[in-house]
């Protein structure tokens, strides 16, 4: 079907007529009935083959949010906290206890739950929290984006130092600067991100007063920026308040730079690995033997065709960025979806708990799928 819209194409749009004087000039002319079924067959063909890989893409995206509802829901009715006792406290009456049992719903069959929790979860109702007395969904709009402005410039700088590190150290095998890239890998995996953001505070902050301390911003610029994205630096910059900006960027620069440590790490040892079996392959040798600049060598011949495994390796990266990292929020004070979680973990709210999972598995499957969509831009091969 592909060699016949080519050719049907070709012959459709590209004839040239004979002129008079051998002008060159591009005459009119009609398409036969044949040629023109022909043509309008392959267009049908390809956009059917289209709209089938859009509506199996959508179908797994579909089945796999459902399977996580399926294991969200039945987490939280399978672990040892009784939400009940977390609304009504451990000196209720049994008759308040009942009684609270039946609002929350938990009387009814587990598959009668399960579908109307279900639908609440795509009608964006997740409950109330016990903690803070706002809706789950509230809550979560409001400390996802913390978390997601921190992930965010943690994956640029992981990305932006991780991928040429990874790729010197593969060039230099064995060589001194390879060993310190190995170490510093090493030192990401090893090193507890409390000590690390600990350290930092104490050199940065306490110590040279390069950055500002725990928060998002400071106390007396809160409130002062309209939350629109929730994002403070671009709020603060739709609100034309370079002030609050700056001071912003100070507070998120540390943090942010310690999980891009981390994910730098990963990046750089990953990406070693794949240049180094790419450099080994006989069409690098070739490139070398024939002259070829060793730049070109480098980051074409070799450093291209790991573009996809990159893709999925960044993209892994990112999302664990995105689930929060709970000590890293924790020693600054970031309020963020890993320290909402840990809270609700505590106070045994339940609603909240779920909530936030379901916005972290969502957040796995979202990355994962714009991997594989990337993944398909790339490689010509995953489209057929």
């Amino acid at each position: 079907m592909k060699a016949e819209f080519f050719v049907c194409s070709k012959r459709f749009f590209n004839r040239r007529a004979l002129t008079a004087g051998g002008s060159g000039a591009f005459l009119a002319f009609e398409p036969s009935p044949a040629e023109t079924r022909l043509h309008a067959g392959a267009v049908a063909g390809h956009a059917a083959r289209g709209a089938a890989s859009l509506l199996r893409f959508l179908l797994v995206l579909a089945l796999t949010f459902l399977g996580l509802m399926a294991i969200t829901f039945f987490i939280g009715r399978v672990i040892p906290i009784d939400p009940v006792l977390a609304v009504v406290g451990d000196r209720a009456t049994q008759e308040a206890y009942e009684a609270a049992r039946e609002r929350m719903g938990l009387d009814r069959p587990l598959v009668v739950q399960f579908l109307s929790y279900v639908g609440d979860v795509l009608r964006g109702q997740l409950g109330n929290s016990i903690s803070t007395g706002r809706s789950v969904a509230e809550d979560l709009g409001r400390v996802f984006p913390a978390t997601l402005e921190m992930a965010t410039l943690g994956i640029i700088i992981g990305v932006a130092l991780g991928v040429p590190m990874g790729v010197i150290a593969a060039t230099r095998q064995g060589s001194w600067v390879d060993q310190v890239i190995r170490v510093l890998g090493l030192l990401g995996y090893s090193v507890p991100a409390f000590w690390l953001g600990l350290v930092g505070l104490a050199v940065f902050y306490a110590g040279l007063g390069w950055v500002a301390g725990p928060g998002r911003i400071d106390i007396f610029y809160d409130g002062l920026v309209d939350p629109v994205t929730g994002l403070y630096l671009v709020d603060s910059l739709i609100a034309g308040e370079p002030e609050i900006f700056w001071n912003a960027v100070s507070h998120l620069l540390l943090p942010a730079s310690i999980l891009g440590f981390f994910s730098l790490a990963y990046i750089a040892r990953m990406t070693r690995s794949f240049m180094l079996d790419q450099l080994g392959q006989e069409y690098v040798t070739t490139a070398r033997v024939k002259g070829v600049a060793e730049r070109r060598v480098i980051w074409r011949h070799a450093f291209y065709p790991i573009r996809i495994q990159l893709i999925t390796v960044i993209g892994l990266s990112y999302a664990g960025l995105l689930e929060g990292s709970v000590m890293i929020e924790t020693v600054f004070s970031w309020p963020g979806i890993g320290n909402y979680l840990t809270t609700a973990l505590l106070n045994a709210d339940m609603n909240a708990v779920l909530g936030a999972t379901l916005v972290i598995g969502s957040v796995f499957i979202l990355v994962n799928k714009i991997s594989d969509v990337l993944y398909r831009v790339l490689d010509p091969r995953a489209r057929r």
